[in-house]
């Protein structure tokens, strides 16, 4: 039996495309600790026209770009920062922000579509009791990641914007309470909807992107802000291991990336769709999916049915079975099998993400694969 692999763990497992390799072999060089390396200028510089802010910085990861947003914001000692608790900056970046930069994340409850309460942070933020922490950034994920690639409306984000800045009993000390936007997938949210980056963008201080995730380039984030916040985040950046040199090999496809690989994003939205639309078609009451709210290019495979969780959904997709290969489910050649990896940790969903190297092919397969499991779920006894 032969084995064709449709990864749809992530968007991280995007490979570079040819005229990113082309690029990466033809970049100028120079040493980028020193500003030097033309490559990464440029990329910078792109980067911050983009999103219409005055300075950019290539970082090896969005974790780092993340990490330096709390540290330039969050100067003061004993300062926190506000997130999301299902923002990837309080799950999965290792409490760097209070391990390595002293700052202590306070959490609000997100919302279904990846916003939090307005009025819960309002409250939440601190004042000047010498008791108390000092509220110094407030942190946006777009899109969100665990609320399945939900696009953060424009409305709200004008709304919590207004509310900081706007609201002087909220400037602790007098100070305005910076946010960031941990916008690691923020060209998806301008895809979806059908605006430019930088209106998405206009009222953060700051803002990461990853260009390494549906993006394809093999490595790198971009932090972009102000010139005086950009200097200071690069000066830290030194501090935490990320001068990389003759990095303009990684900048070149990044170059290629935004130049590329951002018109195409639509395409990964559709077939995410086209996918949705598949598991909704069956009506299954085990495998379900919020077909309204498929905002980008991730997808949660709810599993409401305990007897069958998202472990053990992901567990089949990746297996090929004796029964599927003699049903002959993709094709005449019984010897070719799908093998389908999704994400399952200990979520009551898997979730599936797709990037420019899935092709409407390999949809079809995955409908495939997955139209045969579900059959398979829904045939179980009830528990």
């Amino acid at each position: 039996m032969t084995e064709y692999v449709i990864d749809l763990r992530s968007d991280t497992v995007s490979v570079p495309t040819p005229e990113m390799r082309k690029a990466m072999f033809e970049a100028v060089v120079g040493d980028d600790v020193y500003g030097e390396d033309p490559t990464v200028n440029a990329l910078e510089e792109k980067a911050a026209k983009l999103l219409e802010k005055e300075a950019g910085l290539f970082v090896p990861s969005g974790t780092m770009g993340n990490l330096l947003a709390c540290m330039v914001h969050c100067q003061q000692r004993g300062s926190e920062a506000i997130v999301g608790d299902l923002s990837h900056v309080y799950l999965y970046e290792q409490g760097g922000a209070a391990h390595i930069a002293g700052v202590q994340l306070a959490t609000l409850p997100n919302n279904e579509d990846g916003t939090f309460c307005l009025e819960a942070l309002r409250r939440k933020v601190r004042l000047e009791d010498d008791h108390e922490p000092i509220t110094s950034l407030v942190i946006v994920e777009n899109t969100q990641n665990i609320c399945g690639g939900k696009v953060i409306p424009l409305e709200w984000l004008d709304k919590l914007a207004a509310l900081l800045k706007g609201d002087k009993r909220l400037h602790p000390y007098g100070k305005r309470i910076a946010l960031h936007m941990d916008g690691a997938r923020i060209f998806n949210a301008a895809e979806a909807l059908q605006v430019p980056v930088a209106r998405i963008a206009r009222d953060f201080d700051s803002v990461n992107f990853c260009l390494s995730k549906g993006l394809s380039a093999p490595v790198g984030s971009i932090l972009v802000g102000s010139k005086s916040f950009i200097r200071h985040a690069r000066r830290l950046r030194k501090a935490l291991g990320g001068g990389m040199r003759q990095a303009g090999i990684l900048a070149a496809a990044g170059i290629v990336a935004l130049d590329t690989i951002v018109p195409r994003l639509g395409a990964d939205h559709d077939r995410t769709r086209r996918i949705a639309e598949a598991i909704h078609k069956t009506q299954s009451p085990n495998v379900t999916v919020d077909l309204p709210n498929v905002h980008s290019n991730i997808l949660l495979i709810r599993l409401p049915n305990a007897k069958f969780g998202a472990s053990e959904f992901a567990k089949r997709c990746a297996k090929v079975t004796r029964e599927e290969l003699a049903a002959g489910v993709f094709g005449a050649n019984k010897e070719q099998g799908i093998v389908l990896q999704v994400s399952a940790r200990d979520w009551e969903f898997a979730r599936i993400v797709l990037y420019h190297q899935i092709s409407d092919a390999d949809v079809e397969l995955t409908i495939k694969k997955l139209n045969y499991i579900i059959n398979e779920v829904d045939g179980q006894p009830a528990a």
